[in-house]
């Protein structure tokens, strides 16, 4: 058993959940096989992110240059999202747990967005946890559209100009007012941030697991806490 420090849990972790088609393929079978698993590993982390209590965890599940993939590996990743939506839904309710899906959500189908908005409203007060899951969502286009708004207001005459600085636009993020990211871990060994959170994770530890995503566990998670705790945080200052 890991002990962390209670006093240095970090408050917003963001996890690039990477593998499940290299885990898929090791065991003979199709991409679809790992995705359908890497629901075990989400369940387990949302567990014991709220075990130890994390504030906020932002779980990357379908990045916007995922659409590229072959059209049945979409296919099939669009129906299990529909699924682990209406399979969830109550199990997060009753655990406290407030679901977010972070992301252009225009581009799903309207009874997938119709299901994100009926369990965001069913979650909304919940304060154990913010579990935000990125779909369709890329960490430039986050910064755009926040940038596209303020615009608006601009040319509406309902900020200045003047006002523009990093906490206005922090607000108009698919995060809000939501800490920024302390630590971000990536599975699969894969060592890159693939367009994830980029305002968000500017001071962010990074933490690159060598475990592929469906494998990854409770014990995983906090080995990666741990290494967070045994940093020192330096925000950009020289030491």
């Amino acid at each position: 058993m890991i002990e962390l420090d209670t006093n240095n849990i970090p408050k917003h972790v963001a996890i690039i959940m990477d593998g499940n088609g290299r885990w898929a393929k090791k065991k003979g079978k199709m991409r679809i096989f790992g995705h359908r698993n890497a629901l075990n590993a989400v369940r387990e982390a949302v567990s014991y992110a709220r075990k130890i209590n994390i504030e906020v965890l932002t779980l990357y599940a379908f990045s916007s240059e995922n659409w590229k993939r072959p059209a049945q590996e979409v296919a099939g990743l669009m129906t299990l999202f529909m699924q682990a939506l209406e399979k969830e839904a109550k199990e997060l309710n009753s655990n406290g747990i407030k679901l977010n899906i972070l992301g252009n959500k225009s581009q799903f189908s309207d009874n997938l967005q119709v299901k994100i908005t009926q369990v965001e409203e069913l979650t909304k007060n919940n304060t154990k946890l913010i579990l935000n899951i990125a779909a369709n969502y890329g960490g430039m286009w986050d910064i755009t559209q926040a940038t596209k708004q303020i615009a608006t207001e601009v040319k509406e005459n309902k900020i200045l100009v003047s006002d523009i600085n990093e906490s206005l636009l922090q607000q108009y993020l698919c995060t809000q007012q939501q800490p920024n990211v302390d630590l971000l871990i990536r599975t699969s060994g894969e060592q890159r941030i693939s367009n994830f959170l980029l305002w968000q994770i500017a001071y962010a530890e990074l933490y690159f697991s060598e475990v592929l995503w469906p494998d990854f566990n409770e014990r995983e998670f906090s080995q990666a806490v741990l290494a967070y705790q045994q940093r020192e945080r330096r925000f950009g200052c020289s030491e």
